[in-house]
C-alpha cells in the first residue's frame, strides 16, 4: 500500500525575508494505520488475509509531502537555521477507521500538531490541523484525502506573515489602514460613580516615534465603545513606551485621571476603569 499526497497549494507567497526549517515527528505508528477495533470477526478475518505494506513510513511520508507543499508555495526551506523560523510538526493521528471498506462508517482521520518557532527558539504559533475523509475507492486514497485536507488546514498565511520579517510585522502606523495595529480593535469601558461625568483621553509618549497629544472629549459615563488605533508612528515594539491617559470630570467633583500602558491594552484588547468621584470641598 503506497501513499501519495495529492494536496495542492492554494496560494504562492512572495517577498518572504525568512526561510523555514522543517522537523517532523510522529506519535502515530505504521502498525496502527488500520483501526480494526470496530470490525466484525467475519470481516476481520478477510482483512488479515490481505498483506498491507505501507510505503513510506508515516514520518517520512509527511516530511516529504510537506517539503513539496512548502516549496510549491514559494516558501524558502532551510536557508539558515540561525536566522530562519522552525516549523515543528507532530503527527497525532493517521489512521483508517473501520478497516472494512464496505462499511458506511469507514473513514480516515489525520491530525497534525504544529508549532512555529522564531530565531530565538520561542514559540510564536501553536495549532492543530485536522483532515477527515469518507471512504474513497481504496484505503490509500481515503488516507491521502484526509492528509491533504490536514495540510491545507495549516495556517499558511499566518506562518508566511512571520516570514515576511520584522518590518512587516512591526510596521509603523501611517493612517492608511495597511498595518496590523490599525485593525486591532480595543473595547473601551469607562464608568463613574456618580454617572454623567465627561470623559477625555490623550496620548502620553516617551518614544520619539509617537507624539503626545492634547485631551480629546469622547463622551460621558457610562461610556462604552470599540475603537481601532490610528496613532501615527505607533509600532508593536514601541507601544510599551506609550500610555493612554483617561480623565473623568464632573461639576462639583474633583477630576481624576488614570493611565493605561498601550502595549497591555493591545494584548488585552480592552481599556476599562471605574472612577469613584470625590466631591469638592466647599
Amino acid at each position: 500500500m503506497e501513499l501519495v499526497c495529492n494536496a495542492r497549494p492554494f496560494t504562492r507567497f512572495s517577498d518572504l525575508e525568512k526561510g523555514l526549517s522543517l522537523y517532523v515527528t510522529s506519535d502515530a505508528q505504521n502498525s496502527e494505520i488500520l483501526d480494526l477495533s470496530q470490525v466484525s470477526k467475519k470481516d476481520l478475518k478477510k482483512i488479515k488475509d490481505v498483506q498491507f505494506v505501507f510505503t513510506p513510513s508515516i514520518t517520512q511520508f509527511v516530511e516529504e509531502s510537506l517539503n513539496s507543499f512548502i516549496r510549491y508555495q514559494n516558501i524558502p526551506l532551510s536557508r539558515d537555521r540561525r536566522t530562519d523560523y522552525i516549523l515543528k510538526v507532530n503527527v497525532k493521528e493517521f489512521k483508517f477507521i473501520d478497516g472494512n471498506p464496505s462499511s458506511s462508517k469507514a473513514k480516515a482521520v489525520v491530525s497534525l500538531e504544529y508549532s512555529l518557532l522564531n530565531e530565538s527558539n520561542n514559540v510564536v504559533m501553536r495549532q492543530i490541523s485536522t483532515g477527515r475523509s469518507s471512504f474513497a475507492s481504496t484505503i490509500p486514497a481515503t488516507l491521502d484525502n484526509a492528509f491533504s485536507k490536514a495540510i491545507q488546514d495549516i495556517d499558511w498565511n499566518g506562518i508566511a506573515s512571520y516570514l515576511k520579517g520584522i518590518e512587516e510585522k512591526d510596521k509603523k502606523v501611517t493612517g492608511n489602514g495597511d498595518t496590523e495595529l490599525e485593525h486591532c480593535v480595543i473595547r473601551w469601558l469607562i464608568d463613574s460613580r456618580p454617572a454623567g461625568a465627561d470623559v477625555t483621553w490623550r496620548i502620553v509618549s516617551s518614544t520619539p516615534d509617537v507624539k503626545s497629544s492634547n485631551s480629546t472629549y469622547i463622551g460621558t459615563t457610562p461610556y462604552e465603545s470599540t475603537e481601532s488605533f490610528d496613532i501615527k508612528g505607533l509600532r508593536k515594539s514601541n507601544a510599551g513606551n506609550v500610555q493612554i491617559e483617561v480623565k473623568c470630570e464632573k461639576p462639583g467633583y474633583l477630576p481624576q485621571t488614570r493611565r493605561f500602558n498601550l502595549l497591555q491594552a493591545i494584548d488585552q484588547k480592552e481599556i476599562s476603569a471605574k472612577f469613584n468621584l470625590v466631591r469638592e470641598e466647599e
